[in-house]
């Protein structure tokens, strides 16, 4: 318990209160509109001078615009005054001061902090004290006023915290959009452009000895790059909301045919399909596809003398189990893990799991394991 009252004690304000608005307006109106109706219908029956409550209540109506911003600046007002217009008619001040003084307690606990709402509530408990001790509130008013504050209270505190669960649910929604961005934007560009970047120093090492292989990896690297242009204004576009998006073609199984071959003076990439791969999940098999894609530019980049990458693909069942090798010296060349592998293994995890590392004979090694049911 002193744990919990230390953090409560401790909890600063919520950002950015909302400004004023016009139910702000509408609800001051309203309480001034109901002082006097009140003052006016129970003018007889009201403490003399009856006019002393119809003031106090029409008064203080304008502090509560601000309630958000300053909350125990508005209990600060309204505690006070009331108890200076209880002396100054001897009794209670109306039902519609009732109603001030329980919108000022709720404002404590969902816009204050947790200082102002203790000083806040012990002025409170000094004014329901003060009350009965003067004889304005009897025994039974007082515990009656005790509980409707301690609601109030409970109230406002309860609003404040569904606020911050769902502020809270927000900002881990916005967390893995950010991700699954980061993982499109790598997926879409790190391959056309890890690319490009081999073709292009294949052609400078051929571009003296053999000009057409070097004018092949010219045009190859044209290619490659107005894909990558295309998938990157598509990306682009789906993330404007004013402009309809295009969605690019769901990878399928059969695509990673294009990765084998050999490029420039590059490691030959083998592909190898097997089992049933027809009707796999559009999740599955571009899942497949980003990671098979994503090893064999990591392969071609970091993997030392390596002259071979082989990609293999299996329906087992129940399960696709997909493995990219190379052929090279030891571990690659040492570094961070970059944003390719991060984002591999997100994607991975979110419908299997996934494992990268050096194979016991030589090279590289990832392993992937899909289900090819996805829930």
């Amino acid at each position: 318990m002193r744990e919990l009252l230390r953090s409560w004690w401790r909890e600063p304000r919520p950002a950015r209160p909302a400004p004023h608005g016009w139910r702000d307006g509408t609800l001051v109106a309203l309480l001034a509109a109901a002082a006097l109706v009140e003052g006016l219908a129970r003018w007889g029956s009201l403490p003399q001078p009856a006019a002393v409550p119809v003031l106090i209540g029409v008064g203080l109506a304008p502090v509560l615009l601000w309630r958000r911003s300053r909350p125990l600046l508005v209990t600060l007002v309204a505690f006070p005054v009331c108890a200076v217009g209880e002396i100054v008619v001897g009794g209670d001040l109306g039902l519609h001061t009732l109603a001030y003084l329980l919108l000022a307690v709720f404002a404590l606990t969902r816009w204050g902090s947790g200082r102002e709402a203790g000083f806040g509530a012990a002025l409170v408990a000094a004014k329901i004290t003060w009350s009965t001790v003067v004889g304005h509130l009897g025994p039974e008013d007082a515990l009656a006023g005790a509980g409707v504050v301690a609601a109030a209270l409970a109230v406002g505190a309860a609003l404040r915290w569904r606020e911050r669960a769902r502020r809270r649910e927000v900002e881990q929604v916005t967390l893995r959009e950010r991700e699954r961005l980061a993982r499109d934007l790598h997926d879409t560009v790190a391959h056309h452009v890890s690319a490009i970047a081999v073709r292009a120093q294949a052609g400078l090492a051929l571009m003296e000895t053999r000009p057409s292989a070097a004018a092949d990896a010219l045009r190859l690297i044209e290619t490659e790059a107005s894909q990558a242009l295309t998938e990157m204004r598509t990306l682009v576009r789906a993330l404007r909301r004013d402009e309809p998006a295009d969605r690019l073609p769901s990878p399928r199984i059969a695509d990673l045919r294009q990765l084998a071959g050999r490029t420039g003076d590059g490691p030959a990439v083998e592909v190898d399909l097997d089992g049933d791969l027809d009707g796999l999940p559009a999740p599955v098999a571009a899942t497949i596809c980003r990671l098979a894609q994503e090893s064999v530019t990591n392969a071609r980049r970091h993997a030392r003398e390596a002259t071979r990458i082989t990609v293999r693909v299996v329906a087992d069942g129940d399960t696709v189990r997909l493995r990219v090798s190379d052929d090279g010296v030891g571990p690659p060349r040492p570094g961070r893990d970059g944003f390719g592998l991060v984002g591999m293994r997100e994607r991975a995890h979110l419908l299997g799991s996934v494992d990268a590392g050096p194979d016991r004979d030589h090279g590289w090694t990832v392993t992937a394991a899909l289900p090819r049911a996805v829930a």
